[in-house]
């Protein structure tokens, strides 16, 4: 199986889902470590308890530190890239103004992928 690409969505020169992250603290940075290299070899087929479909094409990379639930937001662009849209915390369910968000960095990302891809 061919690896999935991984990249970070864009807007003004900033991605947001990487800046979330890299304000979480150490040991959930390096579980979404694990959990994006598992998307990257896994890909569409990666599942619970690592990664769980939300809705609208918006999926969920999933991490728990201490009884903290941690979420990346992502949704594939095409055959074998995933897109990480939105970090966030959630109590219950992921709330629904974060899948808001995603769904419509989708839909910005999909109309101009170049634009909305993330480059260091």
């Amino acid at each position: 199986m061919p690896k999935t690409a991984i990249v970070f969505y864009c807007e003004n020169a900033q991605a947001p889902a990487l800046q979330w992250l890299l304000q979480q603290p150490p040991k959930v940075q390096d579980k979404f470590d694990f959990l994006l290299g598992q998307l990257e070899e896994r890909g569409s087929v990666l599942s619970r308890p690592h990664a769980a479909p939300l809705q609208q094409k918006i999926y969920e990379l999933r991490a728990r530190h201490q009884q903290v639930n941690y979420r990346l937001l992502y949704f594939f662009a095409g055959i074998g890239t995933a897109v990480v849209a939105h970090g966030c915390t959630k109590e219950a369910a992921v709330d629904a103004s974060d899948i808001r968000r995603a769904v419509d960095r989708r839909t910005r990302y999909l109309k101009d992928p170049r634009s909305h891809t993330y480059r260091e």
